[in-house]
């Protein structure tokens, strides 16, 4: 007769993997191109995303407010031709047509660019944003 003997692994403890270091900015320049071209445009409300460590399609996000569908246009077109001015040909530009929500993927930068009624509802910037002491310890708990 043949015995198996099945001996109960020790519960494993699920631990988290912590975020890497933060690799220095590369795209300073960049960043700060869009950001003048934003400030010629008027655009409103504006918002840069420091997103290394946790995600690898992008080092920055910068996410802006227009007033209207056709000023979003115009700003999101307007840091299209100071990029490609700038030797930067955009990967992609999504959105142009209707106007709410504009983003223009500059490679290591993206833009978003949003009528406000949908920067609201959609809020990127709280899904992408560092989560603050308390709720990092909520988040332990669980």
């Amino acid at each position: 007769m043949l015995r198996v003997i099945v001996r109960e692994a020790e519960p494993t403890r699920m631990t988290t993997i912590a975020r890497p270091r933060r690799a220095p900015r590369r795209n300073f320049v960049l960043e700060k191109l869009v950001l003048a071209a934003l400030d010629e445009m008027k655009a409103v409300h504006i918002k840069l995303l420091d997103v290394r460590g946790l995600t690898d399609i992008a080092d920055a996000m910068i996410v802006a407010s227009g007033t209207s569908d056709r000023h979003v246009r115009a700003i999101a077109q307007r840091v299209v031709e100071k990029a490609r001015e700038a030797g930067r040909r955009p990967l992609g530009v999504e959105g142009e047509r209707d106007g709410e929500w504009v983003l223009v993927d500059l490679q290591d930068v993206l833009l978003h660019v949003m009528l406000p009624r949908v920067r609201e509802f959609y809020s990127i910037e709280q899904l992408w944003e560092a989560p603050s002491g308390t709720q990092r310890r909520a988040a332990r708990a669980v």
